[in-house]
């Protein structure tokens, strides 16, 4: 049966401007990272995408390798758009970036004229579009200069192959260079992507001053510190979950259990909210950045998780005793 979106998708999702841009992002974003690529069963992600629309989430976020293998998420993404999604394309914010490591040689891997461009044709071509929403640089380069890769988005947006242009994991210092130059171009920078949890606050000291001044709005990716912000491990470590797996290298047993009296007092406060540690971290993370970037392997997750704009406002009270537990550490 073809697909027909749930016609109350815009009824509670808030949409949020993007800087000083007229584009708006919904409050909770959908990544493609994990959970999208050709080893996971094509079913549930669809059911996951078409899902996540149906609760007004807007914002898909992908980038040249996300998978396995590289390049896979965004044919699933292609897929989607061809079967299901086509007659809501201008519904939607398909992003995608390069920055890591895609191919083999030296011009597959962060920020030169070379790669971005190569990419950003890749990924259209993957997903089967004539343009992304937004293309980021997925991260700076020590190497190539800033000029080049800012040069190399200006000439993504001015080609018509990319809407807007973002930046990724940029420090404050970089992050006003870049969007100096961008500035310069005539091709603003709109947004940055950071990480951003209550566990990984970096860009408190100094970034969220510089896209402020530079009128650029943010999307934390890991805003749930991979799962650590969540009830998965109030009472210990699964034998099913990421931190157990050994090949993970972004969650160890050993952090689970450096922060596991702190995740269980923020549960407490989240409880008391009627929320789940989920909804009130993604809350916490919203008074900071435009949106969210929600990971997800089933259905279900993404329900829980866009269940979080129900409650986004928070007391002094319930913040001061946040930070008590987070100063913890």
């Amino acid at each position: 049966m073809p697909y027909q979106a749930a016609a109350n998708r815009y009824e509670t999702m808030p949409y949020r401007r993007c800087g000083h841009s007229g584009l708006k992002l919904p409050a909770i974003s959908l990544g493609m990272w994990h959970n999208f690529g050709d080893n996971k069963p094509y079913d549930n992600s669809r059911a996951m995408v078409l899902k996540a629309f149906d609760l007004g989430i807007t914002h898909f976020d992908l980038a040249n390798n996300y998978g396995p293998k590289p390049g896979a998420a965004e044919e699933t993404m292609g897929r989607l758009l061809k079967e299901d999604l086509a007659a809501y394309r201008d519904e939607l914010i398909i992003s995608s970036k390069a920055g890591w490591q895609m191919w083999d040689g030296p011009y597959g891997d962060f920020g030169s004229r070379k790669y971005l461009i190569a990419s950003c044709d890749q990924s259209l071509k993957r997903m089967g579009l004539d343009y992304v929403d937004i293309f980021y640089s997925h991260r700076p380069d020590p190497e190539t200069p800033i000029e080049e890769t800012m040069g190399a988005l200006d000439s993504i947006v001015r080609q018509g192959k990319a809407l807007y242009a973002g930046i990724s994991s940029y420090s404050a210092e970089e992050t006003a260079v870049a969007a100096k130059v961008l500035k310069d171009l005539g091709t603003p920078c709109i947004i940055h992507q950071p990480s951003y949890s209550m566990f990984d606050r970096w860009i408190e000291s100094g970034l969220t001053d510089v896209l402020r001044d530079a009128k650029m709005g943010s999307i934390a990716f890991c805003p749930l510190a991979q799962g650590l912000l969540t009830d998965r491990y109030l009472n210990g470590v699964p034998a099913d979950s990421r931190a157990a797996d050994a090949q993970n290298h972004f969650l160890t047993i050993d952090k689970v259990d450096l922060r596991l009296a702190q995740i269980k007092a923020l549960n407490e406060i989240a409880q008391q909210r009627g929320q789940s540690l989920a909804q009130m971290s993604l809350a916490w993370a919203l008074q900071t950045v435009t949106s969210v970037i929600i990971g997800a392997s089933r259905v279900t997750q993404i329900e829980e998780n866009v269940g979080a704009v129900k409650n986004l406002a928070f007391s002094a009270e319930e913040l001061a005793r946040i930070e008590r537990i987070l100063q913890q550490a």
